[in-house]
């Protein structure tokens, strides 16, 4: 049985039965066997009919889905309400898109070899879809990686985190209540092993995997001849403020981007490089800001930064705090554990660039600030790592925003705003170690589907 802890209280909320090796099994055969009937396939109409009919469920359950996502997962309940609203909108976003997925007409008599002839593509469901799910975003990325598919017209298999799964289960019900036919959305709870085997199965068109760099570009390696495969990783997210930056502006912005769901965000601020003439200025109103943020329950809609996922992350996030401070960094605020659940937010001053809080994703409330006094310099060694996401700059020169986005190495750069913003119909995911794909609701789409190139000869043409 799996056991689902709260990470706030460590109180165990739920048990839940694995699935056997044989389940799983009968699931992809279920998938395969649906995708394979075309005759059989749910047309689009129906799709968008199922999906309105998910949105008025949700919204009938907001509330309810809010204080389970944050039971399970630990992000503070004004920010989970946030996720909700961001995953019901998702699935709008999804009903949008799907009237609009089409091919393209290539055009013919162009050489005398291609005259009398029509040429265009359609876009079709792409086959079996796995997902693979982390646990930062409970509710939504499991929107982000089953609705797509269903939009899409592919049948889907989800496994969740198994910290945080109880979203995803209840998400299966809501598609079920709202008519999707049996088959098309199965979810799986399972251990590493069969996780493995599920999405490098040979009957699996599209893997979409978010977590861990070392798992992704691992089952990558194992994914069956013909498997195509989004993987969204970490990143260490840097951003560079100009002398010119307006603090009124940055200072909540970075704190947000730092501290929100405390750091466990894949394109949480983590590196600040500031311009001497204003990084005192920048790190002690900073450090005041994290001070001042409402740690704890996050079933409280006071809280502003709740808990990290387990207790071992908590233990790990020390270890690289002290690490740093004893290599030179300086602490500005923070530095400790306030529970086994709970890390302060943390604030440090110019840690070393061979510390683990320069070099990794620290996935915890930890922003580094580093004085640079040569913009050049900085963005080197912002760009010295081989994870490649989210940025951001900080200016009130456009010349300077728009050097910093050309020159920075990341798959988006934010100007005047912190790295973590993210809206869910633009174009989302890493590249390098941090990924590849491209998620995002319409992006996620038609990474699912594939064209199919129809040419027509005619003497009538």
């Amino acid at each position: 049985m799996l056991k689902v802890y709260s990470p706030h209280d460590l109180h165990l909320i739920r048990e839940i039965p694995f699935s056997k090796t044989k389940e799983i099994e009968r699931s992809l055969e279920r998938a395969e066997k649906l995708f394979k009937d075309k005759k059989n396939h749910i047309p689009a109409w129906k799709r968008i009919e199922v999906l309105e009919k998910v949105v008025e469920i949700m919204e009938s359950k907001r509330t309810f889905l809010a204080k389970l996502a944050a039971e399970e997962g630990g992000k503070p309940l004004v920010d989970s309400i946030v996720e909700v609203d961001r995953a019901i909108n998702g699935v709008k976003i999804a009903i949008s898109y799907s009237g609009v997925m089409s091919g393209e007409q290539i055009p013919m008599g162009q050489t005398m070899s291609s005259q009398n002839r029509l040429a265009f593509t359609i876009r079709e469901p792409i086959g079996v879809v796995v997902s693979i799910s982390a646990f930062n975003h409970p509710l939504n990325l499991i929107i982000h990686q089953t609705v797509t598919a269903i939009a899409a017209g592919c049948p889907v298999i989800i496994k969740p985190a198994l910290t945080t799964p109880l979203s995803c289960i209840e998400f299966m019900h809501i598609l079920k209540e709202a008519g999707l036919e049996d088959g098309w959305c199965q979810y799986i709870i399972c251990d590493n092993e069969n996780a493995e085997k599920l999405a490098t199965d040979p009957r699996v068109s599209f893997l979409n995997f978010i977590g861990s760099a070392k798992v992704g570009w691992y089952l990558r390696s194992k994914l069956s001849p013909g498997t195509r495969i989004a993987l969204e990783h970490g990143g260490v997210a840097p951003v560079i403020v100009e002398p010119d930056a307006n603090l009124n502006e940055l200072i909540p912005a970075i704190t947000k981007g730092g501290f929100y769901h405390a750091g466990q965000v894949c394109v949480s601020v983590q590196r600040v490089f500031v311009h001497k003439d204003i990084a005192k200025e920048v790190a002690e109103k900073l450090a005041s800001a994290a001070k001042k943020l409402v740690v704890g329950d996050p079933l409280s809609m006071d809280t502003e930064v709740g808990p990290l996922i387990t207790t071992s992350v908590v233990d790990r996030v020390q270890s690289w705090v002290d690490e740093a401070i004893g290599e030179g960094a300086k602490l500005l605020t923070g530095g400790k554990k306030l529970s086994d659940s709970y890390y302060e937010p943390t604030v440090l001053l110019n840690p070393s660039n061979n510390s683990k809080v320069s070099k990794e994703e620290v996935f915890g409330p930890i922003i580094c600030i580093y004085e640079y006094d040569d913009v050049d310099k900085a963005i080197r060694i912002a760009n010295s790592l081989s994870v490649s996401f989210q940025a951001s700059v900080f200016t009130k020169n456009i010349d300077n925003a728009l050097k910093a986005a050309s020159e920075i190495n990341a798959s988006a750069v934010m100007i005047n705003d912190h790295t973590a913003f993210r809206v869910d119909w633009m174009p989302f995911g890493g590249s390098e170690s941090s990924g590849i794909g491209v998620g995002g609701i319409p992006y996620a789409m038609k990474e699912m589907t594939q064209e199919k190139l129809i040419v027509i000869k005619s003497s009538k043409i």
